[in-house]
C-alpha cells in the first residue's frame, strides 16, 4: 500500500488536516499511485495562515545576519539531502535521475545559496536626503508553486522571502507534493521557528483560494498557468494584495541569416526537451531563414535522435513521461489540431506513446515545420516536447513574430555578429533573451512581459518582491544637518505641509 499521508506543516509541526478527501500522487512513468495526502480545507489555510501571521513579528525583528545564518542551514540541509529529494523528483515528475539530482536539486542548492547571500549583502536602509529609507519585510507570503520543476521554484520563493523577514505559507502543487514534505523537514532541523515555514497541500480551487483570500495574507507569489494567474489576481483585488505572478511562454529562438545554424538548432532542441517541454522557458518556437527552413528540420531531427526516452531510473534515460494523464492528452490534443488545422507539416514524432513503452505517460518528440505565426501551434503553450519551426523572411518579420503572441517571457538570438544579436534582443518584448547562448544568471531578474507575468524573481529584485518601503523624514538642525539619535537639535526645524494634505 502507498504511504497515506494525514498532515499539513503547520506552526512547526505536523498538524492533522480535517480533509475528508484525498489526492493521489502518481507515478507517471508506471500510471500506479506513490502516495495519499489530503485534499487541504479553508481551515488547513486559516491555521497555516494564522500560525505565519503569529511568527512574523519576531523573525521580521530577527537581525538579517541571523536569519541568513539560519538559512544557511536550510542550504546545508538541502545539500545533505541532494539524493533523497532527487529520488522524489524523478518518482512524482517523472524527471529521469540523473536530471532530478544535477539539474532540479543541483540548480535548487545554487539557487538557495545566492539568495541568502543576497540578502546578507543588500541594504535594507539608505539615507535619502534628511529620510531614511528602510526596507521592511512585507508580512505573510503565501507561495503557490508548479509541478514541472518543483523543487527550485519553490526555494526560488521561499528562500528570499524568508531572508527578507516574511513569514511562508506553502502550497505545492497537488500533483507534485511530496518533495515539499521533505523540504518542510529541512526547515525544520534548520532550526526556523515555529510558524516561519508552513506547507499545507490541497488544489487550487480550495486551498489556493482560502490562501489568497485570507484577511491576513499580505503577498501571494504564484508560478503557474497564465489562467491560474488571472484566477489569482482577481482573488486577491478584493484584499489589495500583493500579487507575484510567473506564468506561461511561448518563446521564439531566433536565428538569424548569418548564425551558426547547427549550433543554434542543436541548442534549441536541447532546451526545448528538457524536461520533456515541460518549462516555462522552452523556445518551442524555433524562426529560420525560409531558405534554410529544411536545413534547419534536418538537423533538429538529428539532434533528437540523440535522445534517448524511457523509464526515468534507467541511467541511459534522457527524456521521461509527462507528469500526468492529463498533461499526456493536453499535448496529444495540440499535436493532432497542429495536424488537422492544415498548413504546418508534421516531420517528426507524432501522437502517442514512443515503440516500446506501452505504459506511462510518456510522448514521442515532435516536429512541425511551416507552422504559420497565428496558428494553435504558433500561439500556444504546448507543454510538451514539440518543436515549430517557423520560417521568416527578413529581420523585421522575425522581430514581428517573435512578439506576436500574448506572452513575453524568454527568447533567444544567434547570429554571427554578438553586436547584432544585442540589438535585435533588445527589440524582444521579452524578460529574459539568452544571447548566442548566453547562460542563466541567477543573479538577474526574472519575470515576464504582457500575460507571462508581474513582477521579478531571483537576485535582488526577487528580494525586493518580498519588501515593503518606508521614509521616515527625520528632523534638521538649522543649518540643514540631519538630527539623528546622536545629534541633538540646536533649534527646531522649519516643516512644510504635505502637498496633498489640508494642514489649514
Amino acid at each position: 500500500m502507498p504511504p497515506r499521508y494525514e498532515d499539513q506543516w503547520i506552526g512547526g509541526r505536523w498538524t492533522p488536516s480535517d480533509a475528508d478527501s484525498r489526492l493521489v500522487v502518481t507515478d507517471p512513468s508506471s500510471e500506479t499511485p506513490l502516495a495519499t495526502v489530503p485534499a487541504g480545507t479553508a481551515r488547513d489555510a486559516d491555521l497555516a495562515v494564522r500560525a505565519a501571521a503569529a511568527a512574523f513579528p519576531g523573525w521580521a525583528a530577527t537581525p538579517v545576519r541571523e536569519r541568513a545564518g539560519l538559512l544557511r542551514r536550510v542550504v546545508e540541509g538541502l545539500e545533505r539531502n541532494a539524493e533523497r529529494f532527487a529520488g522524489i523528483i524523478t518518482a512524482e515528475v517523472g524527471a529521469p535521475a540523473r536530471m532530478s539530482l544535477q539539474t532540479h536539486v543541483g540548480l535548487s542548492v545554487g539557487m538557495a545559496a545566492h539568495c541568502v547571500e543576497t540578502a546578507a549583502s543588500y541594504g535594507f536602509e539608505e539615507r535619502v536626503g534628511h529620510s531614511l529609507v528602510v526596507r521592511e519585510a512585507a508580512g505573510v507570503a503565501a507561495c503557490i508553486t508548479p509541478w514541472n520543476t518543483p523543487l527550485l521554484l519553490t526555494v526560488q520563493k521561499l528562500l528570499p522571502a524568508l531572508a527578507a523577514g516574511c513569514t511562508v505559507v506553502h502550497k505545492p502543487s497537488e500533483i507534485t507534493p511530496l518533495h515539499a514534505r521533505l523540504l518542510a523537514e529541512v526547515f525544520a532541523e534548520a532550526d526556523l521557528p515555529p510558524g516561519v515555514v508552513n506547507m499545507a497541500v490541497g488544489t487550487g480551487d480550495v486551498l489556493g483560494t482560502a490562501l489568497v483570500t485570507h484577511p491576513l495574507t499580505d503577498v501571494v507569489s504564484l508560478t503557474g498557468s497564465t489562467r491560474a494567474g488571472r484566477q489569482v489576481s482577481a482573488l486577491g483585488a478584493d484584499g489589495i494584495k500583493r500579487i507575484h505572478l510567473e506564468l506561461g511562454g511561448k518563446n521564439a529562438a531566433l536565428v538569424l541569416d548569418d548564425a551558426d545554424l547547427a549550433a543554434a538548432v542543436g541548442a534549441t532542441v536541447d532546451q526545448v526537451l528538457f524536461n520533456t517541454g515541460q518549462t516555462c522557458l522552452q523556445w518551442s518556437r524555433l524562426l529560420v531563414p525560409r531558405d534554410r527552413q529544411d536545413e534547419a528540420v534536418e538537423l533538429a531531427g538529428q539532434a533528437m535522435d540523440g535522445y534517448v526516452t524511457g523509464e526515468p531510473r534507467d541511467p541511459a534515460t534522457d527524456l521521461g513521461p509527462l507528469v500526468s494523464a492529463a498533461a499526456h492528452a493536453r499535448v496529444n490534443d495540440y499535436i493532432r489540431r497542429g495536424v488537422s488545422e492544415g498548413g504546418a507539416r508534421l516531420v517528426r514524432g507524432g501522437t502517442g506513446r514512443p515503440d516500446g513503452l506501452s505504459t506511462g505517460y510518456y510522448v514521442r518528440p515532435t516536429i512541425f515545420a511551416d507552422v504559420d505565426p497565428l496558428s494553435t501551434l504558433g500561439q500556444e503553450e504546448i507543454f510538451g516536447p514539440v518543436l515549430c519551426v517557423i520560417p521568416y523572411d527578413d529581420e523585421e518579420q522575425a522581430v514581428r513574430i517573435v512578439n506576436g503572441t500574448r506572452y513575453g517571457l524568454h527568447g533567444a538570438v544567434w547570429s554571427g555578429d554578438d553586436a547584432r544579436a544585442e540589438r535585435v534582443a533588445r527589440r524582444f518584448r521579452t524578460g529574459l533573451v539568452d544571447v548566442n547562448g548566453g547562460a542563466f544568471n541567477p543573479a538577474a531578474p526574472f519575470g515576464g512581459f504582457k500575460q507571462s507575468g508581474i513582477g521579478r524573481e531571483c537576485g535582488t529584485a526577487g528580494l525586493e518582491a518580498f519588501l515593503e518601503t518606508k521614509s521616515m523624514q527625520l528632523p534638521q538642525g538649522p543649518e540643514g544637518r540631519l538630527v539623528g539619535p546622536r545629534l541633538r537639535a540646536t533649534a527646531p526645524p522649519a516643516t512644510a505641509p504635505h502637498p496633498e494634505r489640508n494642514d489649514g
